[in-house]
């Protein structure tokens, strides 16, 4: 059947998140006995929405070509989905209404991106691509992460490298948070590609690999953050905190800037400008753009 990822996609996302609501948190009556589920029961969940058991059923089961989005916000009210949440869901619910998207070619950066990050010469910046690739990055960006450009094409990857590589590991002040965003943040593109072979290739990998990833993919959980604070401990440069932010590229949707900046005069600033005087000295620092 050749909308059976999406289907399996949604339910399990329906059920992970039902999973997670109590019937006292939404006002419902409990009768004290021992219940079967964890959460919301199907026919509570529809009861919330004001649908009708069967149709909920049919959704969450993907027997319902293109519920309508005024039964999908009240699903996310009933739920209590966030905005990326419910974002999701409607992405996953319309999926089969979707065109057949054409075979997908191997992502280039734009010259005009890539001297954007040369010219960011105090700031890390990378640009991403599908499921966290790294497709391009400056000086900055090698020295406080890695040298992407001695890894293998298939290795540099952010959500690889944060579950499989230790030094990005201890690079990180607080792992599992970082991580677990990663995850939410790359579960986002199962709604854009859920039978994506390269996005299939690459979950099943981790999720082989690393237990917690593979725990942490099953709970579902989805989120695309913008911008936020990372806090690096650096092994030359020391305690870093930065902020950073995510910018579309113009001439690929697909594309993203991932820009990470410190406060003028503050101690990670101090660190940065160490940082690129220590990597201006070591030559290790290039800057490369994927094949």
């Amino acid at each position: 059947m050749s909308n059976r990822g999406e289907h399996t996609e949604l339910g399990d996302f329906l059920r992970a998140r039902r999973a997670e609501v109590t019937p006292e948190e939404v006002g419902l009556p409990t009768s004290g006995h021992p219940r079967r589920v964890t959460g919301l029961r199907r026919e509570e969940v529809a009861q919330l929405a004001s649908i009708s058991v069967d149709y909920y059923t049919r959704i969450e089961q993907g027997r319902l070509a293109g519920a309508s989005a005024s039964a999908l916000a009240a699903i996310a009210r009933a739920l209590r989905l966030s905005l990326d949440e419910t974002r999701y869901l409607h992405q996953l619910a319309h999926k089969s209404e979707a065109p057949r998207r054409r075979k997908r070619v191997q992502q280039q950066v734009h010259p005009q991106t890539q001297r954007l990050l040369d010219n960011l010469t105090d700031t890390p910046a990378l640009v991403l691509g599908r499921h966290m690739s790294v497709l391009a990055w400056n000086c900055l960006a090698a020295a406080l992460y890695t040298d992407f450009g001695t890894l293998p094409l298939r290795d540099r990857n952010l959500l690889r490298l944060t579950f499989l590589d230790p030094q990005i590991r201890d690079l990180y002040t607080d792992w599992e948070s970082a991580a677990r965003n990663c995850v939410a943040f790359a579960r986002m593109d199962v709604a854009h590609s859920p039978a994506d072979p390269e996005l299939q290739a690459l979950v099943g990998e981790l999720s082989v690999l690393d237990e917690d990833f593979r725990q942490w993919w099953a709970l579902h959980d989805v989120a695309y953050k913008t911008f936020g604070t990372k806090q690096f401990h650096h092994a030359v440069a020391g305690d870093l905190t930065l902020d950073w932010q995510i910018l579309t590229c113009p001439h690929d949707p697909d594309q993203s800037i991932m820009v990470m900046t410190a406060p003028p005069g503050s101690p990670s600033q101090q660190a940065l400008r160490f940082l690129i005087s220590w990597a201006t000295e070591s030559g290790d620092a290039r800057h490369s753009v994927q094949p």
